[in-house]
């Protein structure tokens, strides 16, 4: 009586839990949103293991980092990857419960070199990505258009911080896309522009209809020495980017890259997953009243 007691009190449990995730991904879903791990996140870590590990902090989509190793040696970006590797990528993301496809690779180098961005464009149509983020010089904006419009992929245009990246702020973003293919927006790094110095809240309003997607992250402080914490711990007001993002209508890919506690960073990334998920659920609340 005891052993059929606790059975059904743990298929209680789980059929609650099971239906908690449910409602939290169905948020997203009806606001446009995919969660990702961008597998920069466990550079450490072969691209296996790191297609692991993002599926155990919950989320059901990734984005690639072409610096992540393939093998435990060569890394994906330095790899000429066989049609027997890329299906091998694929059949683990499925079997893990992730979408076979990557969200978008980057950060990747788009030279003004057109044969050199080609092969990049080229890599990118191989594993069925439609988006390329990377910082591309200004004289090969014309190259990087061209291919935009011949491949039907879209570019989205990084942040690095100020010092490290032409395109620092909104406003560089913004004038090296002005008059160009709405295939070249942004990819809001959120955590880059505090580190400038930045109010994220007012960056991302400046780029209203340019994002394309994020590389969403809270710091612990504004500046150049801030690190990474669990989203709505830190200084990046991240409720109020999302009800931005809201306003906004943005439909695309919140991409977690966490760069901080290298060897383990799940559990800080899992906390972040339950915020954004519950924040989610707010936000179409808020719409219901």
């Amino acid at each position: 009586m005891k052993k059929t007691l606790l059975l059904a009190v743990a298929a209680c449990l789980a059929i609650g839990t099971q239906a908690q995730t449910s409602t939290a991904s169905s948020s997203a879903d009806k606001l446009g949103w995919q969660l990702a791990v961008h597998s920069y996140t466990f550079r450490k870590f072969p691209i296996y293991e790191a297609i692991d590990k993002s599926a155990a902090v919950g989320v059901h989509y990734m984005s690639l980092s072409g610096s992540v190793s393939f093998d435990g040696t060569n890394s994906i970006g330095s790899t000429t990857l066989s049609d027997k590797d890329v299906q091998a990528i694929e059949d683990k993301l499925k079997a893990d419960g992730i979408a076979p496809k990557f969200v978008n690779i980057g950060v990747v180098q788009l030279p003004p070199d057109e044969a050199k961005s080609r092969k990049v464009f080229e890599f990118a149509k191989k594993l069925g990505i439609d988006t390329l983020v990377a910082e591309p010089a200004t004289n090969a904006l014309d190259t990087v258009e061209k291919l935009c419009k011949e491949f039907n992929i879209k570019v989205a245009i990084h942040d690095h911080p100020k010092g490290h990246s032409i395109y620092w702020n909104p406003e560089s973003v913004l004038a090296a896309i002005q008059g160009r293919t709405p295939l070249m927006g942004a990819c809001a790094d959120v955590g880059h522009w505090m580190r400038s110095g930045l109010d994220p809240l007012e960056c991302l309003k400046k780029l209203d209809g340019h994002i394309i997607c994020l590389h969403f992250k809270d710091l612990n402080q504004m500046g150049p020495a801030a690190h990474d914490v669990p989203w709505g711990t830190g200084v990046g007001q991240t409720k109020a980017l999302m009800a931005e993002l809201k306003r906004q209508n943005f439909h695309g890919a919140f991409c977690v890259e966490y760069e901080y506690h290298w060897e383990n960073s799940s559990p800080e990334i899992a906390q972040s997953v339950k915020f954004f998920n519950a924040t989610c659920d707010e936000l179409l609340a808020a719409d219901a009243k």
